[in-house]
């Protein structure tokens, strides 16, 4: 089959590769429909390897060359004979952290903080940038009718962006603000809706990006955090001008922390979401005297998977 793989940074190649052999008892064989290219994909064919085993993964055993792609979709091309949840033919998404059974954190239901952990796509064999894939039956979810096989790619960052919204404590009547409107910032954008919250403003610095997300008319107000009234136009509407309640910071930029640190209110809260290449200066003296809660959002758990689908589903979010 074809496949594109990653060989070395800046080193892709669409190789012919053998396609995954019969699927062992609990995994399943999908045949790819779609596959979405993530940052984290693009990071590895720049500055790579940064998330590709280059040693054999403990877990799973694989080594670069490997497939790339972690979000994707397809349908069930073969069972394991323990299968019993999936059916060939059956349409799935992808739940791309593979676990080890018995690990502390798997056993907690945080399995994708895992120090142990491999990802499909990154440290295991066989990805969504291929012809075939095969995973646990676990990794997969079923996609009801009412979901697209392209929005079925998107589940994924989908589930990133709700995960880092329910990290934020978002719920009705929240106002939030999003830096970044890539992929990631505007799903997250999208997910604080459907949580609830009254105002959400994303902040973005290229005008593109910005163009592009006014175009949609999703309803968010969206701003320059370049220009000199971008304060303003984030805190003059909140009560008492006091600043937004949550803030998710989605760019993986320093200053874009900043302006979240700036612009959250006292006894707010920040999620980090955004890769950060470097190590960012970070005013710790202001967010400790404004009583700030800073925590970060890293993948999600693979309890989420089957409420995202019905969220998708059900139109509350639209990726």
């Amino acid at each position: 089959m074809k496949a594109l793989r990653f060989h070395a940074a800046r080193d892709l190649r669409l190789d012919d590769i053998d396609p995954p052999a019969d699927p062992r008892p609990d995994e399943v064989i999908v045949q790819v429909s779609h596959c979405g290219i993530c940052g984290t994909d693009i990071h590895e064919y720049l500055d790579g390897p940064v998330f590709v085993s280059t040693e054999p993964h403990p877990l799973t055993g694989a080594s670069a060359p490997l497939v790339l792609g972690h979000e994707f979709s397809g349908r069930i091309a073969s069972v394991g004979q323990s299968v019993s949840r999936f059916a060939r033919g059956d349409r799935v998404a992808i739940l791309p952290h593979l676990n080890r059974p018995g690990d502390y954190f798997v056993r907690r239901g945080m399995g994708h903080i895992s120090d142990t952990t491999a990802l499909v796509g990154l440290s295991s064999a066989y990805g969504g940038m291929g012809e075939y894939a095969v995973l646990p039956q676990d990794n997969v979810v079923k996609l009801p009718a009412e979901v697209s096989d392209e929005q079925g790619a998107l589940f994924e960052p989908m589930a990133v962006a709700i995960n880092a919204i329910d990290r934020g404590g978002v719920d009705a009547g929240s106002t939030v603000l999003v830096t970044g409107a890539g992929p990631i910032g505007v799903l997250a954008a999208m997910a604080a809706k459907a949580g609830g919250a009254s105002r959400v403003v994303v902040s973005e610095a290229n005008p593109a990006r910005r163009h592009r997300l006014e175009s949609l008319g999703l309803g968010y107000e969206i701003v320059d955090p370049t220009s000199a009234n971008f304060g303003d136009a984030v805190l003059g509407p909140t009560e008492e001008g006091l600043g937004v309640d949550v803030a998710v910071e989605c760019a993986g930029n320093e200053r874009a922390l900043a302006d979240c640190i700036r612009l959250v209110r006292r006894g707010g809260t920040i999620v980090q979401v955004g890769i950060f290449v470097d190590p960012p200066r970070v005013n710790m003296r202001l967010l400790v005297s404004k009583a700030v809660t800073l925590t970060t959002s890293w993948g999600f758990p693979i309890t989420i998977g089957p409420r995202v689908v019905q969220m998708i589903a059900a139109g509350q979010v639209q990726p």
